[in-house]
């Protein structure tokens, strides 16, 4: 196992406690960012976790990814959803390399000149 992700998820959870009391104006206005992109219930709570998990790998951050898959638990979302979502995160991550392949191809090119 990668990690134990109840653990991660708990510390997190008590590391959020811990940095409000520090910085407790940036954690509210971290907090609403999230209550912000749920306002208009354009997409349900389980869109909005798939989206998040699929980000989540993106940006490889631990924490978001044991946060929201429990939040995706909480809302509904299958195995099966979550891994499609995770699917189409893996294909745009493997685009994006793609590009950034043309940008040091291009790069070497213009500095080899």
């Amino acid at each position: 196992m990668f990690s134990n992700w109840s653990d991660l998820v708990l510390t997190v959870k008590k590391s959020f406690g811990s940095l409000a009391k520090s910085n407790p104006k940036m954690v509210a206005a971290y907090g609403a960012l999230g209550d912000a992109a749920a306002e208009n219930n354009v997409l349900d709570a389980k869109t909005r976790e798939l989206i998040s998990l699929a980000v989540a790998i993106t940006t490889r951050c631990d924490g978001c990814i044991g946060a929201h898959a429990e939040a995706a638990i909480k809302a509904g979302a299958t195995r099966e959803e979550v891994a499609a979502a995770l699917a189409t995160a893996i294909s745009l991550n493997a685009g994006a390399a793609y590009i950034y392949s043309l940008h040091a191809l291009e790069a070497y090119d213009a500095l080899k000149k």
